[in-house]
């Protein structure tokens, strides 16, 4: 990546298509950066008019008496590739092209204009923005090079939040939603195409400023995978958390019809793995892109894991309970020392459990809330508070209660308010306080912002994703027959079962002897047939040597009648686990190599619960997932039954990650179902495997 810092600071800019209108879109920039503040050197370039907006004016852009640091082109078509080349031939670091027309029509004409432009830029090594870009707002720096009407509508003011869209629209809506809230935004980008320049990439450079405490993020889909890699490091080193709501899907095209793993692991899942495992925050609309954004903006350095509620309403307390346990964010247990002195504080009648019930009594002792949140902050169980008022007003003295409030979230426990009233909630916000609603608005906000500090810190100490290589696209090699998927399982580190892989069922009877004369499956191996049992291609519990031969006469039977061609004969003895399990990957065209994991069987498909992961994995994070599946409580055994090896599964799931996450791998998937758990290891009974 290279530095992209001059689209935040130019120390000149050129606008190509200058106009004299500052409502048009070539007007806006000159108006906005003349009221903005910026300080550098602006060149209006029209060829019709020697003024815009009390500007000279130079009638080509190879006239400027500078080479422009940004090129800002706000002329159509051909016009606009022109000022691209005549751009870069000048020298400049970059351009932003609002123009449209280009490869978002789809049309012939518009995908050659965008070649074009790109070629020109390329070849001087100069970054464009765009093109059909709304362009970039840097509020600290006055480079407001951009035509958004939310900028006159909700006048700008330099913030700790970040906005960075491939939309205009989604730039400028959360924009608005934060300047009406009364928080300053630094940067509202619009980059349109991503031509070059991408959304993530710029992310990446906006989130490194000093200035930022939060980057609210809006892309169309994953193109630029490596970025986000990057973003998510830099969010991290710099405790600036991301917010991300990606509006489509990774482009991974058809699954291999062969792989379970292909069909359970969705382009959707797949790209919340990702996101998870880079520690970006995602979202599923605009209202959540901003709902937490107060919250991220404190100073808190929260130390337990539990909410404790605080209200004069026993009501609010109930729905505030109930709001926690639906968000997945659990109440503290208060120790004895906790109860004991909220007993000293409150009145007799009082609920001095959590939630706390302050009762009426806060009409006449303005000072509970200020001493009953202490005495809650100091509970090592207690990692966040909720203060509900449903109700205050005339009488009550609100503004004592906000200054209590804000001294104790200034020592650094979280604290939410959920305050219906707007003159009530007015001094809570004034002291700089997140309020919301209601409290099922501010439970959910502060158990986004709990999980997303967790998630950070996880994935500071997670490997870097294995992203596809250029060109990848998993499975197009074919798939291997069952004997050989089972060799190659092993070869991944996977326990596979013993077995005999024989030419013809005369030769079965002596393969049932080599394993022991012990009851076995008889199936019929091919490349070309990967779910066997609907094509009669599998015999179970041969127990003796003829049940053996009679089985494979079957398969072999069963397979010319179904117009399979078979390698051979695969004897395996029948193995009983206490749990059947299943491992399995696909790659994944942008994300790479992509783990699944979950409950195996004839129906893991028409009864899904599974879990996906990028590779390479860690143990712990492998027996995180383990312990989200439905199936994982019986894992421990239920009714006097054994316990599972599950650190079994975690070995063997981690060590596949780590084979396909080596570049020279040949495995572009595999799924390994049934994996039966034993009481002591995991053995894979059935494969598939896809090359690349």
């Amino acid at each position: 990546m290279s530095g992209l810092g001059f689209l935040h600071r130019p120390t000149s800019v050129a606008v190509v298509g200058a106009s004299d209108d500052p409502e048009k879109i070539g007007g806006r920039p000159l108006r906005y950066m003349r009221e903005f503040g910026y300080g550098g050197t602006v060149v209006a370039v029209n060829p019709k008019r020697e003024t815009v907006q009390g500007m000279p004016t130079v009638p080509r852009l190879a006239d400027s008496p500078v080479v422009p640091d940004v090129v800002l082109v706000a002329v159509p078509g051909q016009a606009a590739v022109d000022a691209v080349r005549v751009a870069a031939e000048m020298g400049s670091r970059g351009a932003i092209v609002m123009s449209s027309g280009f490869g978002e029509t789809g049309t012939p004409e518009g995908l050659r204009m965008q070649d074009e432009l790109l070629g020109h830029a390329r070849a001087a090594g100069m970054r464009v923005v765009g093109p059909n870009s709304q362009g970039l707002a840097s509020f600290e720096s006055g480079a407001v090079m951009g035509f958004s009407t939310l900028f006159t509508e909700e006048p700008p003011a330099d913030g700790p939040v970040g906005i960075i869209s491939q939309s205009g629209a989604l730039a400028s809506v959360p924009y608005g939603i934060l300047r009406r809230r009364g928080i300053g935004v630094r940067y509202a980008h619009g980059t349109g195409n991503d031509l070059d320049v991408t959304a993530a990439e710029l992310a990446a450079e906006a989130v490194t400023d000093p200035g930022l405490k939060l980057l609210l993020l809006y892309l169309e889909g994953v193109t630029d995978p490596e970025s986000l890699v990057e973003l998510g490091e830099r969010s991290r080193e710099r405790g600036v958390p991301v917010v991300a709501l990606v509006g489509g899907r990774s482009r991974s095209g058809s699954r291999a019809a062969a792989s379970h793993t292909g069909a359970l692991a969705t382009e959707r899942r797949v790209l919340d793995a990702f996101l998870e495992r880079v520690g970006i925050w995602q979202v599923h609309g605009v209202r959540e892109l901003v709902a937490a954004s107060e919250l991220y903006l404190q100073d808190w350095k929260p130390q337990g894991e539990g909410l404790a509620v605080v209200s004069n309403s026993g009501a609010v307390c109930v729905l505030a309970a109930d709001a926690a346990e639906d968000a997945d964010l659990p109440l503290a247990s208060l120790s004895e020392h906790t109860v004991a002195r909220l007993d000293a504080e409150l009145p007799t009648f009082a609920a001095t459990g959590n939630p706390v019930d302050v009762t009426a009594a806060l009409l006449t002792d303005s000072g509970l809330f200020g001493r009953v949140l202490p005495v809650l902050g100091d509970d090592d169980a207690v990692g966040a508070c909720l203060l509900g008022i449903p109700v205050a007003g005339r009488g009550y003295d609100v503004e004592r209660f906000a200054r209590d409030a804000a001294a104790f979230a200034a020592g650094g426990t979280p604290l939410v308010c959920a305050i219906p009233q707007p003159n009530v909630a007015a001094p809570f916000r004034a002291a700089g306080l997140p309020v919301f609603d209601d409290e099922d608005s501010a439970v959910t906000a502060l158990a986004q912002y709990l999980a997303h500090r967790r998630r950070m810190a996880r994935a500071a100490g997670l490997p870097r994703p294995a992203l596809a290589r250029p060109g990848d696209r998993g499975g197009d090699g074919g798939s291997l027959n069952e004997a050989e998927s089972l060799a190659a399982l092993a070869g991944l580190g996977v326990p596979v079962v013993e077995r005999e892989l024989v030419g013809s069922p005369s030769e079965v009877e002596a393969a049932f002897g080599r394993l022991g004369g012990r009851p076995v499956v008889v199936k019929g191996s091919s490349a070309t047939a990967t779910h066997k049992s609907e094509l009669g291609l599998v015999r179970l519990g041969c127990a003796t040597a003829a049940d053996a031969v009679a089985a494979a006469e079957a398969v072999a039977a069963s397979a010319d009648a179904h117009g399979v061609g078979l390698d051979g004969f695969l004897v395996a003895p029948m193995v009983r686990g206490l749990h059947e399990g299943l491992v399995g990957a696909s790659l994944d065209p942008v994300f790479g190599p992509v783990m699944l994991l979950g409950a195996g069987g004839t129906y893991v498909e028409a009864v899904p619960d599974t879990q996906v992961l990028l590779a390479p994995c860690t143990h712990d994070e492998v027996r995180e997932a383990i312990a989200r599946l439905r199936m994982a409580p019986l894992l421990a055994g239920v009714r006097g039954e054994p316990a599972a090896d599950v650190d079994a599964w975690a070995d063997a799931v981690v060590r596949a990650s780590e084979a396909l996450a080596d570049p020279s791998s040949p495995i572009a998937g595999f799924d390994a179902n049934p994996l039966l758990l034993l009481e002591d290891g995991v053995v894979a009974v059935d494969a598939v495997v896809l090359t690349r």
